[in-house]
């Protein structure tokens, strides 16, 4: 891919994530985030289950989908997306400065700093409130 976040890519990130979601696959977080140190966008999907069940069947279920439909999704491959957990530090930064509802959203996020952190750009699909797990990641009450 590019340095640059394209339409293109936009689009095909909006359309993995709805394909993932019909296909039961549904992401608690997904946005594209740019990564300075490797100059690359990587589309990060944010998966609770990767705790119980690893990122094999995960990976395996998004290669089918993008073998399946791969015309809705131009040049988007695996090697442009990466898994991890809800509570992974990056999405939880994120979540403090941005939350949305869980359908595919369109916020383009550039030239932040969140908690002393710079986010130096991102483009989130999805980012609602913290998953949770049984018990709550968060025992303080809401205000």
């Amino acid at each position: 891919m590019t340095e640059t976040l394209t339409k293109e890519m936009i689009e095909a990130g909006a359309a993995l994530i709805k394909k993932l979601d019909e296909q039961g696959v549904r992401p608690d977080a997904a946005f594209w985030l740019y990564f300075p140190d490797k100059e690359q966008w990587k589309l990060l999907l944010a998966d609770v289950r990767l705790g119980a069940e690893g990122p094999r069947q995960i990976y395996r279920k998004i290669q089918e989908i993008l073998s399946a439909f791969s015309q809705e999704f131009g040049e988007l491959s695996l090697d442009n997306i990466t898994l991890a957990k809800p509570d992974a530090p990056v999405v939880a930064l994120l979540r403090t400065a941005i939350r949305t509802g869980s359908g595919i959203s369109g916020i383009r996020f550039t030239n932040n700093v969140v908690d002393g952190t710079l986010i130096e750009d991102a483009y989130i699909y999805r980012l609602p409130e913290a998953p949770h797990k049984g018990l709550a990641l968060s025992t303080k009450p809401r205000t």
